[in-house]
């Protein structure tokens, strides 16, 4: 989306172009939250889009959260956001919970969902497991939820992952199935931004498996708050194979850990693939991994530096999110006001 963006339409209306997307706090946020989302966030700040970035604790509930914990990881990741470029000035910066017409939206995109299109959402077979029936509802349903984050702003592009890209087709239908079922051109056909050479990260463990919080391995990932130390250490640890990298892309199919170390180098420094390996073709990772090792530090421990020091003043977050949700609620209201209206309630 590097070129101005056109304006979003469903049927008859034309939409503000406007972003809008979120990560949950759980804790733990990684380089793949960082290149595969926040750097595309920033970026997007500086292009013709409004820009709305949100903390999504509302998703993180789905699953069982200490409630002490999820404040910290709520106010963590808001340093993230902000540490990373992420601009309260620039973008409205949000914690979902703040602004109740998430909530408020979300049941009414419940009852315009259907069961089965529920059913077949990958996420909450991986999620829940093989015991599905102790999940909870909230997990079920969440993607109606996340429908509801994104048309609540009648937001026209989110940038997502490719593991997303499921539930925004699922918006983009509930929202065609609201507008048919009341004939009303009244949300938009919102539309995804997938790019980036490193969209999705992999383990530096494995390279067939994403870089997640959760793997046991803390060697598996780079963490946003890990010190200089601590990064150029992982990456230098980081598992690769005996050849020396190639000097194209189609070298790396077979490949997964040279791919996903190319990938990390390429997103950091706003390089393709291609230019990568022309610059590191036929070198081995002994002179690689020191080179992407200077890279990431140089990236990110002015990030974990900066996170570290807005989290020494918790109010300062507070409020930022606060004005946040000030501002977002100038959009939320008459958009959930105007939804209520279609459908016929009363006295909104």
């Amino acid at each position: 989306m590097s070129e101005t963006p056109n304006d979003v339409r469903a049927a008859g209306a034309t939409f503000k172009p406007r972003v809008f997307s979120g990560i949950k706090p759980s804790g733990g946020l990684t380089l793949g939250n960082y290149l595969g989302a926040i750097k595309r966030f920033v970026s997007m700040q500086d292009e013709a889009f409004e820009t709305i970035y949100c903390m999504v604790d509302l998703h993180a509930i789905t699953v069982w959260q200490d409630p002490a914990a999820l404040r910290h990881n709520t106010r963590e990741l808001a340093a993230g956001f902000i540490a990373s470029g992420i601009s309260p000035e620039k973008s409205i910066l949000i914690n979902q919970s703040q602004v109740p017409e998430h909530a408020q939206l979300g049941w009414i995109l419940s009852c315009i969902a259907r069961m089965g299109w529920m059913q077949r959402m990958t996420q909450f077979k991986d999620k829940a497991g093989k015991n599905a029936q102790n999940a909870s509802l909230g997990l079920f349903g969440y993607p109606a939820l996340m429908a509801a984050d994104i048309l609540v702003y009648h937001a026209t592009h989110v940038p997502v992952g490719e593991d997303q890209k499921q539930h925004l087709e699922l918006t983009r239908d509930i929202a065609a199935k609201f507008n048919h079922d009341y004939g009303v051109d009244f949300f938009p056909m919102t539309e995804p931004v997938i790019e980036g050479a490193a969209t999705r990260v992999m383990s530096l463990r494995d390279g067939s498996k994403k870089m997640s919080k959760s793997d046991p391995s803390d060697a598996s990932r780079i963490n946003m708050t890990d010190d200089a130390d601590t990064i150029a250490k992982k990456i230098r640890k980081a598992k690769t194979d005996p050849d020396a990298l190639p000097s194209e892309a189609k070298g790396l199919e077979s490949r997964p850990e040279a791919r996903n170390l190319v990938n990390i180098y390429a997103a950091l420094a706003d390089m393709s693939v291609d230019q990568v390996l022309a610059a590191h073709g036929g070198a081995q990772f002994g002179t690689f991994k020191p080179a992407l090792a200077d890279l990431a530090v140089d990236k990110l421990a002015p990030i974990s530096g900066e996170m570290a020091r807005l989290m020494d003043d918790p109010a300062e977050i507070d409020r930022i999110l606060a004005h946040g949700a000030t501002q977002a609620r100038e959009i939320t209201t008459p958009i959930l006001k105007k939804t209520y209206e279609i459908v016929g309630m009363v006295g909104n």
